[in-house]
């Protein structure tokens, strides 16, 4: 890509969005647009070819979704089924229509069988069931990559589809009952360390700024200490949702972003023939990512785990051994990253 060649980043405040716009200012791009979902619907048909027509982006990152965690993938089905499906629809069709030179689509591991032979090749994808629990997120994202892949292979279009592991990192989502595990878990242990501490200043600081349900740091404490009870959270421990035995990979966001920007420049749908896996290849249990924001947070207090909650899938480990061959390696490792985050967090 040339450095002053446009650019357009769908979902640019997100977590991977955001990290890949700054990944691309640092190396030197100069022609980025980002819209806002406020300045711009993606599942408005009519707004988004409007915005291509008047942009008429060379390069375009889809890193726009409708995401969530487990009891968000579960509760609201149709709406992350039908969201995601119409975000594809739209920015892909209009790319097409737009003879965009290359567009990245982004995806999720949650594509794979819930039983994939581990770890997890580009060759697992339609092999078995998927996890019951986020099926519809997993069957839109299927179908955008499988979208790419059709018009490539049948108008030699140059769209790739990556699937990252579980990301984490600056911008992420924090709302306990919508947010990924990693995050959730961060503010839990944060919110029961300052409990413990009897530190209520700094809980009424973290709810003005992230209120739960509506429950902000202006209410009692007895409405507050209640809401944060329904999340697992109170003055004698943290509890956890499942067994505490499934394991899971996760990959800080910038380098995410840094793997996204390198196969934008260097990778082209003939060296990847299909989707590419964006991962690190190793693997930690819930409990003891739990016990290890424990120790960075420095909470001392008590952890449990409710086994009548469903653990969703129990390994979900990638092989990035692709990414490995075409030149891309991780460096951040799950240690330093979560003392990152939790600094992040804080401030």
């Amino acid at each position: 890509m040339e450095k002053n060649a446009k650019i357009y980043v769908a979902g640019h405040r997100g977590l991977v969005g955001s990290a890949i716009w700054n990944n691309l200012l640092q190396k030197g791009y100069t022609n980025l647009i980002g819209k806002s979902h406020h300045e711009l619907d993606l599942m408005d048909s009519v707004a988004v070819r409007a915005f291509f027509d008047a942009e008429q982006p060379e390069y375009v990152i889809l890193a726009a979704a409708h995401v969530g965690g487990i009891m968000a993938n579960n509760t609201y089905r149709a709406d992350f089924i039908y969201k995601n499906l119409q975000i594809q629809q739209n920015v892909i069709g209009e790319s097409f229509r737009h003879n965009v030179k290359k567009l990245l689509f982004l995806g999720s591991t949650c594509i794979y069988p819930r039983d994939a032979h581990q770890p997890i090749k580009e060759t697992e994808l339609l092999t078995a069931p998927l996890e019951q629990t986020n099926e519809p997120y997993a069957i839109a994202k299927i179908a955008g990559l499988k979208m790419c892949e059709s018009f490539n292979l049948q108008y030699g279009t140059n769209y790739i589809a990556v699937m990252p592991t579980n990301l984490y990192g600056p911008h992420d989502n924090f709302d306990l009952e919508r947010s990924h595990v990693l995050p959730a878990m961060i503010r839990k242990i944060h919110l029961a360390h300052c409990l413990k501490e009897g530190n209520w200043e700094a809980v009424l600081k973290d709810l003005n700024l992230r209120p739960v349900e509506g429950v902000n740091g202006q209410y009692s404490q007895e409405e507050i200490l209640h809401i944060l009870k329904k999340y697992g959270i109170s003055e004698n421990g943290v509890e956890l949702w499942g067994t505490g035995t499934p394991l899971r990979e996760f990959l800080w966001s910038e380098e995410m972003a840094d793997a996204s920007v390198f196969i934008m420049e260097q990778v082209d749908f003939k060296d990847a023939r299909s989707h590419i896996n964006i991962g690190t290849g190793k693997e930690i249990s819930i409990k003891a990512l739990a016990e290890l924001i424990m120790k960075t947070v420095g909470y001392t207090g008590k952890l449990t785990f409710d086994s009548s909650k469903p653990d969703g899938t129990m390994r979900k480990l990638t092989d990035p051994s692709k990414l490995h061959a075409l030149g891309w390696h991780h460096r951040i490792e799950i240690e330093e990253g979560v003392q990152r985050m939790y600094e992040w967090y804080l401030k």
